[in-house]
């Protein structure tokens, strides 16, 4: 679905990563993780082409987008939707008219098939009868479903997500991944999140690869729980059994003697 090869990432003369090289294969849940300042959202605007390349190259399906001309490019990215960090819905417009946003773009489709579009994808996130709302309305964990449905305008066959996690309560984030496998599951929605949230990592996550800020690239690839328990980089270790510590450290400890 994804290849990555020999990537390098930065701004103007300071380079943040290099020699970046991985595969997403369909239907994965790829996260990339790894500590702050280690190039996770650099690496996403690299893949989805906010931020064009040092040097390297990303492919979709064999096609190169690194390389590919104007029309390639807008039909390449007709593939993949992107959920961003901090939802990036249009404030003046309904939820309706965020989710037609991408059909109007690169579509074109009747206005009233594409509110029956519109009106499917909130259906699928949970969403159903908030077509009217605005932005402001909404609690967080609704915007994060609505920017999930305008994501999903297209049936896109990969959907990256930068942070979903932010700005949500541990319940309202179990839902959002329960969201997440049940795109994944009925459409065959490939995913590539990015994110430092670890329950997420081990609920979701088919493979992980991990970046360091010192190292300026990936020191370890795998399932998470495997290189948990087996890896032999302390830094790998440390970061995916950091929420296991802390479940301990706020786990209650055993009642205080009788006086």
């Amino acid at each position: 679905m994804i290849e990555v090869k020999n990537l390098a990432c930065g701004y103007g003369d300071t380079v943040i990563l290099q020699d970046i090289s991985f595969a997403v294969h369909e239907r994965e849940v790829l996260f990339v993780i790894g500590g702050s300042g280690c190039g996770k959202s650099t690496l996403l605007r690299c893949l989805i082409g906010l931020l064009k390349p040092l040097r390297g190259d990303v492919s979709y399906f064999g096609k190169s987008f690194t390389a590919a001309d104007a029309t390639q490019r807008r039909e390449i990215l007709k593939t993949f939707g992107v959920l961003y960090q901090n939802n990036a819905l249009w404030s003046s417009m309904t939820l309706a008219e965020n989710v037609a946003l991408p059909l109007e773009e690169h579509t074109s489709l009747t206005r009233e098939y594409r509110q029956e579009i519109v009106a499917l994808k909130m259906t699928q996130v949970g969403l159903a009868g908030s077509e009217e709302q605005y932005p402001s309305e909404l609690s967080g964990g609704m915007k994060k479903r609505a920017a999930l449905a305008r994501a999903l305008a297209l049936d896109p066959a990969i959907v990256f997500f930068d942070e979903p996690s932010t700005g949500l309560d541990p319940i309202t984030l179990r839902e959002m991944d329960r969201l997440i496998l049940q795109v994944r599951d009925t459409f065959g929605t490939t995913m590539v999140i990015v994110s430092h949230q670890l329950s997420s990592v081990y609920r979701l996550a088919d493979r992980v690869i991990v970046l360091d800020r010192e190292a300026k690239g990936i020191i370890a690839e795998g399932v998470p729980a495997e290189l948990a328990a087996t890896s032999t980089d302390a830094r790998v270790r440390g970061f995916l059994n950091l929420e296991a510590d802390l479940t301990r450290r706020h786990e209650p400890g055993p009642p205080s003697p009788a006086k």
